[in-house]
């Protein structure tokens, strides 16, 4: 059967549940004056009654200040009744929406006297699923069929997410920054994604998805935000829940090795037990959040044909055998030091052991003669420390926030490479050594005012990042190495920034309009004795405006249209001036003139709600100047190809994504995700100056891709629940080529048991053994085709209690 047949075959079986985010209970507060006196009255009767019917929905008092609060009311249209001894009585309008977790009702004036006013009604009837439609929000409690597994593992299996090489795209865009928690961290990378393969999933409550970021968030990253939730309990008294996943990969071999070469991993180990204790009592709460990942892991298994212009024909394989271990702990302390003031100190501690042992080949095209040989040991240990201070003063109104954070992170990369490269006459053995430790301290101060129709939202950040790197070369007889090119290197940025936020609704309409403005100072400081880059950096101060505007036709449908203004600022790998020597004829070189990507995004929605389910659409269109990519060519008189960044010229993303989710009845419910888009890049010329200066051209690159997702949970009796879940990738283009479609198909079961305080899981992911990775590149002087046959297939078993 096809892959297309089986996907079709699939479709009425598969499906996920995904929710936009959406406000779904509001509190509304307000102040009760005379109207004359304008003095605050004490007492007064406040009642919130449905606009539809006047049934009564919540009511309250006012305190000794007049002022009242009203929690847990649901988006839709009421009126307020307001009465008091020896006035009269009032009926207020008011319409609550979905975009504000606070509504201000402002101050309502009593008048004196006995006349009863007339009744003001507001027909309308409550919108139950109504969204910003620019974030999605998913809980790992839904997504059985990747429990047990990495957050990177995780996020392929989430409608408008699709993981490409390592890294996450949304709708086909990898400029994704990556929170946690609402913030940058080195846990999952400064402006990168790096972590997200190792970071158990068992540490993570829910993921948002953030297409059009506000003017709140960081400019970094056009294709949008992902920021992951870390668990945190605030239960009265003592409790926690404990886990443990253990499953097994790489099966089977799926294709021989290249002869002479050590083995690849079967049946490779993954054990991932957590632990997560809470303590509240009074206006303490302590928590803490403890999780290790373990995994052998088949990581890579590429087997590539390289043809040259000069008529050279290599065959190689690239495999290597991962062995990681990830330790993450989150602790911290809640102290409410009264009602109105609350400090949180919290800190993480993360520790990342990875070893690869690699082999690779290179034989000639008939594979009768092995050229060379590149036998590797990889040592890497990340270490992540971070401290958190935050702290909030609410005021006497509700939603009237004061919030003031400090964050300081350390993370240290500690990389050694040995490798022996063995020819017929003679084995070289060589190796190096790459230190990086980075520092960063983040200030931030924000400031959130509740309205009658919305809230203003403002505030300030300061950053302040120091990277030292020092790489050492130590080579062996007829050394591949460039010893030149190592030394220090140091990494400075600083990044102040202020933003202003207004949301307004009502209604008929939306709006959200803000502007953040950045100033960034970086400078890269490079030895003075390497052989090609020299010191170099930038600065600029930068509007970052967005906008949204929404119009509700009715109470089930809303139009939106979107526009924001973002960046990309070079990560420091991406200018890092040491050659990497992962593959040994591919040599991966940072560059120090890198300058940042601005793009501008523009996207208009629509969706519509019915009972239990809504069809939600979007067109988006992105174009890029000085587009962010990695050139490949080779310099005259050697086959070896360099792999070096550059800002090439226009690009431009334009698609349409589709998400279709129904609940059929109480034991089955499905969702459909669809994403369809053109990419392009623009012909460029550009010069690459390592190892010696040469020039790039390319032509015009662009191709229309997409993906589908179908995702299914059904509930059986005795607590029983099953999702499966489909994803099919069309061909796409990567840098100087293009990657063939995939397909692959995961399943998880799970059960409550002890009550519905204990549960267990099986699951597999890529169930058919489909997920195989096909590229073609064409670069300046060469072409290559490559299958990657990495390990895909996992089993898992796990089982988890709640105390």
């Amino acid at each position: 059967m096809s892959r297309i047949a089986l996907l079709i075959t699939t479709f009425f079986v598969l499906s996920f549940s995904v929710s936009f985010a959406q406000v779904s209970a509001v509190t509304i507060s307000g102040m009760i004056k005379d109207k004359t006196t304008k003095a605050a009255l004490l007492y007064v009767n406040v009642v919130l009654k449905s606009a539809n019917d006047s049934t009564f929905v919540t009511g309250t008092v006012t305190d000794e200040e007049g002022r009242f609060t009203l929690i847990s009311v649901k988006p839709g249209n009421y009126f307020l009744e307001i009465s008091f001894i020896g006035y009269l009585t009032k009926k207020h309008p008011l319409f609550v929406g979905t975009l504000s977790a606070f509504l201000d009702a402002t101050s309502i004036e009593l008048e004196e006297g006995i006349k009863t006013l007339g009744e003001v009604v507001v027909t309308a009837t409550q919108d139950e699923i109504a969204g910003k439609m620019d974030k999605k929000t998913f809980s790992l409690e839904d997504n059985i069929s990747q429990t047990g597994g990495s957050v990177l593992q995780t996020l392929q299996n989430l409608p408008g997410i699709t993981v490409q090489e390592g890294k996450v795209q949304l709708r086909g865009n990898d400029k994704v920054t990556v929170l946690i928690d609402g913030t940058q961290t080195a846990l999952t990378g400064f402006g990168n994604q790096s972590g997200l393969d190792n970071l158990p999933a068992s540490a993570i409550e829910k993921i948002e998805i953030i297409n059009n970021p506000s003017s709140k968030y960081d400019a970094n990253g056009n294709a949008g935000i992902i920021n992951i939730i870390l668990k945190k309990n605030k239960t009265e008294g003592f409790n926690g829940k404990i886990g443990l996943a253990l499953g097994a990969g790489a099966l089977w071999v799926r294709k021989e090795n290249l002869p002479s070469i050590r083995p690849q991993y079967q049946f490779t180990p993954k054990i991932n037990p957590s632990l997560a204790l809470n303590y509240r009592k009074k206006k303490v709460n302590a928590f803490l959040q403890s999780d290790n990942l373990y995994t052998q892991t088949l990581n890579k298994n590429e087997f590539v044909t390289r043809s040259y212009d000069d008529g050279t024909i290599i065959n190689q394989q690239v495999k290597r055998n991962r062995n990681t271990n990830f330790f993450n702990l989150k602790t911290g302390v809640d102290w409410y030091l009264n009602e109105k003031n609350t400090l949180t100190v919290s800190g993480v501690f993360g520790s990342e052991k990875i070893i690869d042992r690699g082999d690779q080949p290179f034989f000639n095209a008939e594979l009768t003669e092995r050229k060379r040989l590149w036998q590797f040991l990889e040592d890497e240990l990340k270490t992540t420390v971070m401290a958190t201070t935050a702290y909030q003063h609410k005021f006497k109104q509700a939603g009237h926030l004061l919030n003031v954070g400090f964050n300081y992170t350390y993370h240290r990369e500690n990389e050694k490479y040995f490798f022996d490269n063995i020819f017929s006459d003679y084995t070289g053995k060589d190796a190096f050594k790459l230190i990086s430790d980075e520092h960063v301290a983040d200030f931030n101060i924000d400031y959130i005012k509740p309205l009658k129709y919305g809230r203003v939202e403002t505030g300030f950040k300061f950053r302040k990042r120091d990277i030292p790197t020092n790489m050492q070369f130590i080579p062996g007889i007829n050394s591949p190495l460039d010893t030149n090119a190592g030394g220090e290197a140091t990494y400075k940025e600083v990044i102040p920034a202020l933003y202003g936020n207004y949301i307004f609704e009502n209604k008929t309409f939306e709006a959200e309009v803000g502007l953040r403005v950045e100033y960034v100072e970086l400078q890269y400081n490079v030895n003075p004795n390497h052989n090609t880059y020299k010191s170099d950096g930038y600065n600029y101060i930068q509007p970052f405006p967005n906008v949204r505007l929404a119009y509700k036709l009715n109470n089930t449908n809303k139009l939106s249209f979107f526009y924001n203004r973002r960046v990309d600022r070079p990560n420091e790998v991406d200018i890092r001036i040491f050659p990497k020597y992962d593959d040994a004829e591919i040599i991966k070189v940072g560059n120090p003139a890198l300058r940042p990507q601005f793009t501008n995004s523009l996207e208009l929605g629509y969706k519509t709600n019915w009972k239990n389910g809504y069809f939600y659409s979007a067109a988006y269109h992105r174009f890029a100047d000085g587009t962010i990519t990695r050139i490949s060519s080779i310099v005259p008189g050697s086959n070896l190809i360099y792999a070096i960044f550059q800002n090439v010229n226009k690009s431009y993303n334009t698609g349409a994504e589709v998400v279709l989710s129904q609940e059929v009845s109480k034991a089955y419910s499905f969702n459909l995700n669809l994403n369809a888009y053109h990419n392009q890049i623009d012909a460029f010329t550009v010069e690459n100056l390592y190892p010696v200066p040469h020039l790039f051209s390319a032509d015009k690159q662009e191709i229309v891709s997409g993906n589908l997702k179908l995702n299914n949970t059904i509930h059986f009796p005795k607590s029983v629940d099953v999702q499966l879940t489909a994803i099919y990738l069309a061909p796409d283009i990567i840098p100087q080529g293009e990657i063939a479609a995939r397909f692959s198909l995961d399943a998880g079961i799970k059960k409550a048991i002890q009550k519905g305080k204990g549960e267990l899981f099986f699951n597999a992911t890529d169930l058919l053994n489909t997920m195989v990775i096909k590229k073609n590149i064409q670069g300046d002087g060469f072409r290559y085709v490559s299958t990657d046959y990495y390990e895909t297939q996992v089993m898992r078993l796990g089982y988890s209690y709640k105390f």
